[in-house]
């Protein structure tokens, strides 16, 4: 641990460790309606609806009526009147272009791994019993800012990192590996004319952490934010996110219900998401499948499995039932069609659960049928040995090599392993929240490509790129 190492980082510097900044201005999602630049501002033209006064206006386009008012002087003589064309901030500065910042510089230190660091800094921030956040910055942050040109936007990780737990589990490491996966996307942001500060909170489990979070002003210069976990945390903090403006970035929820904010962005995919895509496949190929469901115990079918039968039914797709029993006799010929890829969709998504009927499977497939199996992206690990079918979030096919690389240069420990790969998930995240405050709804990253469609009129934005994996 005592080991002196020698680093040379370019633009991450020692801060790398607790705190990056590079800087920009907001984008803010714009609106349908038609756009203008006055006095070097840009507006929206928006005629006046039919029973609509400045209160609503200003509240349905999030400005302050005093900003309507500087734009349009005329009403404070006569109100605001059916039919007139009135001038709204939009209150989206496009990024400015600077020359960009690279700093060099040589450190010599003392370090342990760079995961406990980042824990021992952790632990500290939020041992006093009265504290209400756990903070990460490194003191050295302003210094650098000071050769910053333009606004700086910060962008808040909060992430359940266990620092007060004597002993952390491994999804600790894995909300560490996310933490490590941004630090090298916002490096590798270093040659855009953009800065970015980071700051990371431990929000545990507790929705009193956000609470106080909210309350606070810590988060007042905050343009974006990329968590919480936990739904009580969540719903809070989507609250403060809609009054202030702020877009959150839900890295782990599937719960459809969290889409009904605007200014949340859900990158996992519903179960409904998921149900619909497979079935999709399904009956583009119906004339060539044979759907196959094995009826197990009621308590070992999920939620999506419950979610995926049902949109089956809706849409028509037909299946034969097979008792668990039969499969496990190798009794099931009766359902099997020999002129047709046999389809076996399995109750469960839980692997220990479909472990034991894998030989069966295999030997329905050694008797000369054409069988593939309905699975899941997590099952890439076990080395199934059967033609499977699932949907995924995780396509893309990025080159890593340079990424790896970094990896190695600036963190000693290894990244967390399985599927999906949780610094990878950090890192694109990241890149996709910088590309949504520039206003682009569209992010290719190492593990992911990110396309945000809005749920519905008012309501949040769901990441659609959901496609189909055979192998």
């Amino acid at each position: 641990m005592g080991n002196k190492l020698s680093c040379k980082l370019w633009g991450l510097v020692v801060l790398s460790i607790f705190g990056l900044q590079l800087s920009t201005a907001r984008a803010q999602e714009l609106l349908d309606y038609p756009l203008d630049t006055v006095n070097g501002e840009e507006v929206y033209r928006y005629s006046v609806e039919k029973s609509i006064g400045l209160y609503r206006i200003s509240a349905n386009f999030k400005v302050t009526q005093a900003d309507i008012i500087r734009l349009n002087p005329q009403i404070q003589e006569h109100g605001v009147r059916y039919g007139e064309t009135l001038l709204i901030p939009t209150r989206r500065v496009h990024i400015q272009e600077s020359k960009p910042v690279v700093i060099e510089t040589t450190v010599t230190e003392t370090r342990t791994p760079v995961m406990q660091a980042i824990v021992e800094a952790l632990t500290k921030a939020g041992s006093a019993a009265d504290s209400a956040v756990a903070e990460v910055r490194d003191t050295t942050a302003a210094g650098l800012s000071a050769d910053s040109t333009g606004t700086v936007v910060e962008i808040a990780l909060m992430l359940p990192f266990e620092s007060h737990m004597t002993k952390r589990s491994a999804n600790a490491d894995r909300m560490m590996a996310v933490y490590q996966g941004a630090l090298l996307a916002l490096k590798d942001m270093q040659n855009d004319s953009v800065r970015y500060r980071l700051r990371v909170y431990d929000t545990e489990r507790s929705e009193r952490r956000i609470s106080a979070l909210c309350d606070s002003t810590e988060l007042d210069h905050v343009q974006g934010i990329i968590g919480p976990v936990y739904p009580i945390q969540i719903s809070r903090m989507a609250e403060w996110c809609m009054a202030h403006n702020v877009a959150m970035m839900l890295p782990f929820s599937s719960e459809s219900e969290l889409t009904m904010q605007p200014n949340v962005l859900q990158f996992n995919s519903t179960d409904r998401q998921q149900a619909d895509t497979l079935c999709r496949w399904i009956m583009a190929r119906d004339s060539a499948l044979h759907c196959i469901t094995v009826e197990v115990r009621e308590a070992d079918m999920s939620e999506a499995m419950r979610t995926l039968q049902s949109r089956m039914k809706t849409n028509g797709i037909r299946t034969t039932a097979v008792a668990l029993r039969d499969l496990m006799n190798d009794s099931v010929a009766y359902a099997l069609d020999s002129t047709k890829e046999n389809l076996f969709i399995l109750h469960s998504d839980k692997i220990q659960h479909i472990r034991i009927l894998l030989p069966h499977l295999e030997k329905i497939q050694a008797d000369g049928y054409r069988i593939r199996i309905v699975s899941q992206y997590s099952w890439l690990k076990e080395q199934i040995a059967l033609p499977q079918v699932y949907t995924s979030m995780f396509t893309s096919e990025a080159d890593r090599e340079a990424y790896e690389a970094q990896w190695k240069t600036y963190f000693i420990n290894e990244h967390a392993g399985g599927l999906p790969r949780y610094d990878l998930l950090g890192y694109d995240l990241t890149r996709a929240m910088i590309a949504w405050l520039q206003g682009k709804r569209e992010s290719e990253g190492l593990q992911s490509v990110i396309r945000w469609e809005q749920t519905g009129e008012g309501k949040g934005w769901q990441n659609a790129n959901l496609q189909i994996m055979e192998r």
